[in-house]
């Protein structure tokens, strides 16, 4: 999955437009991963059918609309991870293969690919926050619980996944890029932005 630092810039180049309140925004952006930090299965948080991890962004309109900033930003989550699995990652991974920056490739295993993106993210999750001025307070304070209920996550214990949060940024160190260049991210937030922008003001025209 995008990281959770990738996921707040895309939700922020979104709110450039949309200018809604940031808070609930920001953290429905990331409350999806909250089922990483209970130890549970992301298929239900992420409305997927299987493992795969595919949203499926319809399953989610059906229930939910995005007359709610927090659900708002659940969507971006959602829409984010779509495209971030179905066509950016396909990019570096597929056939079997990974192909690291250096033009190395290497056999593709699920548990190497996890801890060579994880490393990446420690340094790109400083150079983003800085780059898209976005403000980690939000990982040092209490959380507001939004007025919203969900079945999918439990939105009471959405401190937990600040806390863990908090704890990824203050561990960050600067180690090799060896899968993501910055470049490449800056690509995927722009182009990410723009499509789910245009998609929120489609569903909000047809409401």
């Amino acid at each position: 999955m995008a990281s959770m630092v990738i996921h707040l810039c895309v939700a922020k180049k979104i709110n450039e437009k949309l200018k809604v309140d940031e808070n609930d925004l920001f953290l429905g952006a990331i409350a999806p991963d909250i089922s990483k930090c209970l130890g549970e299965s992301k298929v239900v948080s992420h409305f997927q059918k299987t493992n795969d991890n595919i949203p499926i962004l319809s399953d989610f309109l059906s229930k939910y609309k995005l007359n709610n900033n927090f659900l708002l930003g659940y969507y971006i989550h959602l829409y984010t991870d779509y495209i971030w699995f179905k066509y950016f990652l396909t990019n570096i991974a597929s056939n079997n293969n990974i192909k690291l920056l250096d033009g190395t490739i290497i056999d593709y295993n699920q548990e190497k690919f996890v801890e060579l993106i994880y490393n990446d993210y420690t340094n790109l999750n400083i150079q983003l926050l800085t780059k898209y001025d976005i403000d980690d307070k939000l990982f040092y304070k209490s959380v507001t619980i939004p007025n919203v209920k969900m079945d999918e996550i439990p939105v009471d214990k959405l401190q937990v996944l600040i806390d863990k949060g908090r704890k990824i940024l203050e561990s960050a160190t600067t180690p090799k890029d060896y899968v993501f260049d910055i470049k490449d991210i800056d690509h995927f937030i722009d182009v990410s932005s723009n499509i789910i922008y245009q998609e929120i003001i489609k569903i909000r025209s047809q409401v």
